[in-house]
């Protein structure tokens, strides 16, 4: 009887080998993090997208004092658009199937959350004269994804139309 045996030289590669793969595994599933959702703001052939703002995301849904600090806080991705131009608003489809709503300033802007990937806006509906009668020289849009099943937000994505 005939036994192969592998010299001392393939068998430390071999384990080597081995412990390589095996710690790489094990890397891979420790530090793995599913990243956020991302909304996308388009004008024209420009596109600007984002992933929610930081500390503006919880799977499991933020507290709603931390909701509002997210809405009123200022910056965002800029994005510049005329009065004539569309704007297209466009979500991850995990986004909009929880539902989403456009907040501009900080306040609702729409009654129901939307359902859809994709939607189109008139840049002019975002810069319509406000109480003091002066056109808006930029406003901040964000989206808020809710959970349509806990009614909890679960993501604040913001942006800034800066009016050219």
């Amino acid at each position: 009887m005939t036994v192969a045996f592998f010299s001392g030289k393939a068998r430390r590669a071999g384990v080597a080998l081995g412990a390589v793969s095996a710690g790489l595994l094990v890397l891979s599933a420790c530090g793995w993090v599913k990243p956020t959702p991302i909304a996308t703001v388009t004008v024209g052939s420009d596109s600007y997208n984002t992933e929610a703002a930081e500390n503006c995301y919880d799977e499991n849904g933020l507290k709603e004092s931390r909701v509002q600090e997210c809405l009123s806080a200022k910056g965002g991705k800029d994005v510049e658009v005329a009065v004539d131009d569309r704007i297209r608003f466009g979500v991850d489809p995990e986004i909009a199937e929880n539902g989403w709503t456009i907040f501009l300033d900080g306040e609702r802007a729409e009654p129901e959350p939307y359902k859809k990937t994709y939607r189109s806006i008139s840049a002019s509906s975002f810069f319509t004269a406000g109480m003091g009668g002066e056109p808006a020289k930029s406003v901040r849009v964000s989206i808020l994804e809710t959970d349509s099943k806990t009614k909890k937000a679960i993501g604040v994505y913001r942006f800034v139309l800066k009016k050219v």
